[in-house]
């Protein structure tokens, strides 16, 4: 497993939590077995080959972290989704954006420009060309006012 499929998986949990009860430390704990992977591989190839223990490390920061920053991701991508409510954004886009958004902002050893790209092309995989345009906007634009530097 690499570090885009690791982020992809990171973006389905992301979005599971933004419609279950349970605790993320619970849906990682489910979710990051042989066993839950291979019930998975069927029907997803995403899970064909369940996380080692680095990937699942990764997948581990990236759920806590969006699920810790929730309300700060969320309202950065309010404040960039100009004309658009934050209720009206698809649940797979902005678990998409929470995942890079939290990358850009607490993971140095990821560069931003692979964050978003990556973010992008997990988008088309999932929504809309005009929803994936969307996407690219809202993080190009945070990326460009929140962390200038990089």
């Amino acid at each position: 497993m690499v570090r885009n499929v690791a982020r992809e998986i990171a973006i389905h949990l992301a979005y599971e939590l933004s419609f279950t009860d349970v605790t993320a430390e619970e849906l990682l704990d489910r979710r990051l077995t042989a066993e839950s992977f291979e019930t998975l591989a069927g029907e997803d190839p995403l899970y064909a080959d369940a996380p080692n223990g680095k990937q699942a490390d990764y997948i581990r920061r990236l759920v806590l972290g969006v699920r810790e920053h929730a309300a700060e991701l969320d309202g950065y991508i309010s404040k960039y989704a100009v004309g658009w409510s934050f209720a009206r954004i698809p649940l797979v886009a902005s678990a998409i954006m929470r995942v890079c958004m939290y990358e850009v902002l607490y993971m140095p050893d990821v560069p931003n420009s692979a964050a978003i790209n990556e973010a992008v092309e997990i988008a088309k995989k999932y929504e809309t060309p005009e929803t994936v345009k969307f996407i690219n906007g809202i993080l190009g634009s945070f990326a460009r006012q929140e962390c200038p530097q990089d």
